[in-house]
């Protein structure tokens, strides 16, 4: 058999290599989608491509020579290969990295993950919990949730919603110091955190002049929540980390007095960056859920 000498067509060698594969002109036919003529002819025209004898017919009977053999066995290798780079690749632009504050991803994200993964069960959503400004590039990551009061003018941004700032403190505390109006703080443990808004601001909001010393600065709003709800104090909660605390009663809010945030929450990344469909979809889950909860 004479050997041509050019590169045979892909999808002769697909179908040789399910004929072989099934012992069948018929059934690789099947497989694939054509009639069995036609699995003879692409075989016929592979063999006459690589000048190689890759079946032996004997009437209906149909055998693979040691050359197909080889052949089928490297192909078969070649095409698992194949498909599992596409499976990579496919599951690759489904991953999205997203980074947030740890106290945002604690007290608001943790709880509603689920509810997320119910609704894109196809994306691999990786959270990078973390107080500094990620370089995007650099650290992987596809999106971030900011907490400024604007953003970058390098970032694609969509802003996200706002929120206030209230007293909250665990209900057994307001009861054993009897917090039922903002004077009755006077005689509380003022828990201080790092975001702008500061004890003194609300006192002056709630007509309370020369408010008391502070008590425990804790660098995280995860940690001073958490401190409240333990009892510790009082501490000036986000509406936002605390909506789910108040929800089930681990925290009471006891005055209606609040200040309005300096900071806003933003859906930020770099400009110029190659989107996905599941980034996309992230941004839009994200969107759904503080405008559900605004």
């Amino acid at each position: 058999m004479r050997q041509t000498h050019a590169n045979p067509p892909l999808r002769s060698l697909q179908v040789f290599e399910a004929a072989a594969r099934c012992g069948s002109f018929t059934a690789a036919g099947t497989e694939i989608g054509i009639t069995q003529s036609a699995v003879s002819r692409q075989v016929s025209d592979l063999e006459a491509t690589l000048g190689v004898a890759l079946f032996l017919r004997n009437g209906a009977r149909l055998s693979v020579t040691p050359a197909g053999e080889r052949l089928a066995r490297q192909l078969a290798d070649a095409f698992a290969l194949a498909r599992s780079a596409v499976a990579d690749a496919r599951r690759s632009d489904q991953v999205v990295t997203l980074s947030m504050l740890p106290s945002v991803a604690a007290r608001w994200f943790a709880p509603r993950l689920g509810d997320f993964m119910k609704a894109h069960p196809d994306i691999d959503l990786r959270i990078t919990a973390s107080r500094h400004l990620v370089d995007f590039a650099s650290e992987g990551v596809d999106a971030a949730i900011r907490y400024s009061p604007e953003p970058s003018r390098d970032l694609e941004a969509v802003k996200l919603g706002t929120e206030t700032v209230t007293p909250v403190c665990s209900a057994t505390y307001a009861e054993d110091h009897s917090l039922h109006a903002p004077a009755d703080m006077y005689r509380a443990t003022l828990l201080c955190g790092d975001i702008p808004e500061d004890w003194p601001t609300w006192f002056e909001a709630a007509r309370c002049p020369h408010p008391p010393p502070t008590g425990p600065r804790l660098g995280d709003d995860g940690a001073i929540l958490q401190a409240a709800v333990d009892g510790q104090g009082v501490a000036l909660g986000r509406s936002l980390l605390v909506a789910d605390d108040i929800a089930t009663g681990r925290l009471v809010a006891p005055f209606a007095v609040s200040l309005d945030a300096s900071h806003a929450y933003w859906f930020v990344r770099p400009k110029g960056m190659a989107t996905t469909p599941a980034i996309n979809a992230v941004k839009s889950w994200l969107v759904g859920q503080f405008e559900e909860e605004s």
